[in-house]
């Protein structure tokens, strides 16, 4: 590796999530923006679960890493920007700013095609929104995007650095913006010209159809407003609006099994499919 950082990546990334976690979690207790419907143990530990699933699962089944596979691009003159005469701090500036896009269409795709919101509806059916809500993913769905994220890499050819720091980029503000955490109005207006706040992407988990079907981004909103997908408030208010899916409803929908089979449950699948595409 090109450097000690990058030699201790996975500790980095481990570092920095269990820091986040720890900080987000501390923070809804200290300043809640809203009262939790449902007890905290029957949610933190199944979420937390699936957590340490999916951080293991793709390095287990996957070939390589997209790490590796950005070091072996770059010795080999893989991918459009190790072809570019791009100076090498701009290039993984733009990189980062690419592997978001490709996160942004991604989560697009996971909404309107019905097999794979089958898959990501498992992170819409929490029946409360915090900080482990950004990273209950069903193994199936992290496993896919795991794939994606490699073919980005091998598409884009970024640097071992900017894939790094994409990667600890989406999993701090995935929890971020998950947090069930109170932001003073003018501080989360003016972020969200440039990030995905708690209160924007809160309306993505909206029971609401046409309101699950906007504000997709994780870390940058700017695609969201370029791609008129955003969404300034909700219908009922922050206070009052209902999270999760009408047809997952029961707290035992919030056990570990019952997450892991609910992608093969029959269910109505209105929010996903073509005919229902965000916009």
């Amino acid at each position: 590796m090109e450097s000690p950082f990058l030699a201790y990546e996975p500790w980095v990334r481990i570092g920095i999530f269990a820091l986040t976690l720890v900080a987000m979690l501390l923070w809804e207790l200290a300043a809640p923006r809203r009262v939790l419907a449902h007890a905290r143990r029957l949610r933190w530990l199944p979420n937390l679960a699936l957590a340490a699933l999916n951080a293991f699962l793709p390095r287990i089944v996957l070939p390589t890493t997209a790490v590796g596979l950005a070091i072996l691009g770059q010795e080999q003159g893989w991918g459009l920007f190790n072809q570019l005469p791009i100076p090498p701090a701009v290039a993984s500036v733009v990189a980062v700013i690419a592997l978001d896009l490709a996160i942004y269409i991604q989560h697009v795709l996971f909404h309107a095609v019905p097999v794979l919101w089958r898959l990501h509806r498992m992170h819409h059916a929490d029946l409360d929104f915090d900080t482990t809500t950004g990273v209950r993913f069903h193994p199936l769905e992290a496993l896919l995007s795991a794939g994606i994220k490699l073919a980005a890499v091998a598409a884009l050819g970024p640097s071992p650095l900017a894939v790094v720091t994409f990667e600890v980029l989406l999993s701090a503000t995935a929890m971020f913006n998950h947090g069930n955490v109170r932001l003073p109005g003018t501080v989360d207006r003016l972020l969200r010209w440039a990030v995905v706040t708690p209160d924007m992407h809160r309306i993505h988990h909206s029971a609401v159809p046409r309101e699950t079907n906007s504000n997709f981004g994780f870390n940058l909103s700017w695609w969201d407003r370029l791609f008129g997908t955003y969404r300034e408030d909700p219908a009922l208010g922050h206070e009052r609006i209902v999270i999760g899916l009408s047809q997952f409803r029961d707290t035992g929908d919030l056990a570990l099994g019952s997450m892991l089979l609910q992608p093969f449950r029959s269910a109505d699948d209105s929010l996903g499919g073509p005919q229902h595409r965000p916009g």
